[in-house]
């Protein structure tokens, strides 16, 4: 990894680390903070030979990711990250994710079955889990059968502030208030 770039949001760091190719810059990692862990520590241990550094590219991912933040209706093009580090099957799901509108969820489910594994549940979530690419691609938009939250990167309460900023509702107890009724993805 060449470079990164940290820029403060809302909540809290959130660290971009990024290479530069002849397509422009290219994302490898996004670092989202959580109260017992900032962005950029968790950056500088997994990249400790990266450069602080950015370009036009990267600038308007940070600028994006920041407006998201706010609320503001951001999608991220594909094209600006790593996706081929990714295992076949992991990337199949997060493009899928990638699909999701705003304001809208899905759940692990219905992406397995969108990816013709409607048994693989449990194998969307692991890859959602491990999604380098959180805010770019929404995983935040992806919950459990019956509308419970189910984990993210960021922490369950940014999940559902995320949610909330897209004018999804949940309650106290981590739940959709009104439980997905179908699936809203595009097929990668």
């Amino acid at each position: 990894m060449n470079a990164y770039l940290v820029r403060m949001t809302p909540f809290g760091p959130v660290a971009l680390a990024w290479q530069p190719s002849a397509r422009g810059a290219v994302i490898h990692h996004v670092f989202l903070s959580t109260p017992d862990r900032p962005a950029d520590a968790t950056l500088r241990r997994t990249y400790p030979h990266a450069a602080l550094a950015a370009n036009a590219d990267v600038h308007t991912v940070a600028a994006g990711i920041r407006a998201l933040l706010r609320g503001a209706k951001v999608e991220f093009d594909l094209d600006l990250v790593s996706l081929d580090q990714c295992p076949p099957f992991q990337q199949a799901v997060l493009q899928a994710t990638h699909g999701i509108p705003r304001g809208q969820v899905s759940t692990y489910g219905r992406i397995a079955v969108q990816l013709g594994r409607p048994n693989a549940a449990r194998a969307v979530g692991n890859a959602l889990a491990n999604n380098p690419f959180p805010l770019l691609i929404p995983c935040h938009r992806v919950v459990r059968a019956g509308g419970h939250l189910g984990g993210f990167g960021g922490g369950s309460l940014l999940k559902q502030a995320l949610l909330a900023l897209e004018g999804v509702e949940t309650g106290a107890a981590g739940r959709l208030l009104a439980p997905p009724d179908r699936d809203l993805g595009r097929t990668p």
